[in-house]
């Protein structure tokens, strides 16, 4: 069965389509098989009288080879309509360039369409290729970007009928109120379930089809093998697939940044460079970035030589984290389901609260310096609020120790707003810090 899915970039396409009237294209960027595609043919259908999808990973060459003369723009659309037995109307209509960066001209060609003023454009890609693509043509400035994500929590409760969770959650995080313990025990057995199926489209569909982990194992199986696929067609050494498959042991140690030479040796760096550029494009993983000088502008003293990688949806890092093992082997399913997750798997809700982060819109950095000759502080997680610093950090069990927020707030005193310990129990206050569910921690 094929679901349709309730995302919340719908209402940000909404957004575009009514405040611009066709004077920019929308560029919903994106990793694969998060479901760009289905969302914009779903606002296509419903919010425009006719629409033609292209699909630049089957078109013909033809249809490829239209956008390399743009003089007569009245030719292109008789055969777009021709070929797809479909009438545009004027200012009625948007025409779907998807996967885009599969035919650069057709991106270039975005400037003189939305001039012509004709119809709406809308184009999707994961521009993991973007370098190679582009080379030789002019990226429009008459393009408005957004960003989409695996589903996150909210969306996959709603996927799950659970349309009143996230809304009452907000509401106990204003009062910083607790529901107690019973009730957190509901929570995160809910927030454990989507650690497991994650907010991929397929493998959610594949969990409502079967209730079954292993069928939902096989299916992220899937989209990781397609990932590691679209690494090789720009790098057929396979280094840049490697670096992805490393997060989850690099993640494992603890250690304070991402050792990218440890994963692949003998690589120049700035072929480095480019293997790491390629990753951040692809959208499949999550950047989070040092900073020298903890302050509320967090880019201005971010260091990109010193970094963590997430994987973009925790649900594949499961799967990615005992990616040589058959399903059974792999204990954090039942680790997870149990509620048993041991201290040295503690980076899964670190891999899960940098992709809850990231999906309510936040930049991620962190900070750490020397406690002693032998060890470090650090902080896992800074946002900006205001006028204000926000440390968090991230812990995997009912351990409520914070050390690390502790030194960092007498470090820097005047910088800090609210400080936030995310771990599994309810939410309460320990003196000036916030203990706040991992299942909250999208909402801070």
């Amino acid at each position: 069965m094929d679901y349709i899915f309730q995302r919340k970039i719908y209402q940000q396409m909404l957004d575009w389509k009514e405040q611009n009237h066709g004077r920019t294209a929308l560029l919903v960027e994106g990793a694969r098989r998060i479901g760009k595609s289905t969302v914009v043919e779903q606002f296509a259908k419903q919010e425009y009288k006719s629409y033609i999808l292209v699909d630049f990973n089957k078109v013909s060459e033809k249809i490829k080879s239209l956008f390399d003369d743009l003089v007569d723009l009245d030719y292109i659309f008789l055969y777009l309509q021709n070929a797809y037995r479909t009438t545009l109307r004027q200012r009625e209509s948007v025409i779907i360039f998807d996967e885009v960066q599969q035919c650069p001209k057709a991106r270039q060609a975005i400037k003189y369409l939305v001039q012509d003023g004709r119809y709406d454009y809308i184009e999707t890609g994961s521009l993991i290729s973007i370098r190679q693509n582009t080379d030789g043509i002019t990226i429009p400035s008459e393009e408005d970007r957004i960003e989409m994500f695996p589903m996150d929590y909210e969306e996959f409760c709603w996927a799950m009928g659970d349309t009143a969770t996230v809304p009452l959650l907000r509401q106990l995080l204003d009062k910083k109120a607790s529901l107690g313990a019973d009730m957190n025990r509901q929570h995160m057995r809910s927030l454990r379930l989507y650690m497991l199926v994650g907010g991929m489209p397929q493998a959610v569909s594949e969990y409502l089809g079967t209730k079954n982990l292993r069928a939902v194992d096989s299916m992220k199986r899937k989209i990781i093998k397609l990932y590691i696929d679209d690494f090789r067609k720009i790098d057929k050494t396979g280094k840049i697939g490697r670096l992805f498959s490393s997060i989850p042991s690099m993640l494992s140690r603890g250690v304070s940044r991402f050792y990218p030479t440890s994963i692949v040796k003998g690589v120049k760096t700035e072929k480095m460079e480019e293997y790491l550029i390629a990753l951040e494009e692809s959208k499949t993983v999550n950047f989070a970035f040092h900073v020298t000088d903890p302050q509320v502008g967090l880019p201005l003293s971010e260091d990109r030589s010193r970094f963590k990688l997430y994987v973009g949806d925790t649900g594949l890092m499961v799967t990615l984290a005992f990616w040589d093992k058959s399903f059974t082997e792999n204990i954090l399913y039942d680790k997870l389901l149990a509620d048993r997750l041991p201290a040295n798997l503690g980076y899964v809700y670190e891999n899960l609260v940098a992709q809850m982060l990231r999906s309510a819109g936040n930049e991620l950095y962190y900070y750490t310096w020397p406690k002693d000759d032998r060890h470090n502080y650090e902080v896992d997680f800074l946002l900006s609020r205001e006028a204000k610093l926000c440390p968090l950090e991230v812990k995997s069990g009912s351990y409520s120790s914070h050390a690390s927020l502790d030194a960092f707030c007498q470090k820097f005193p005047s910088r800090i707003g609210e400080r936030y310990l995310i771990y599994t129990k309810e939410l309460r206050k320990d003196d000036n810090t916030l203990l706040v569910p991992a299942y909250m921690a999208g909402l801070l």
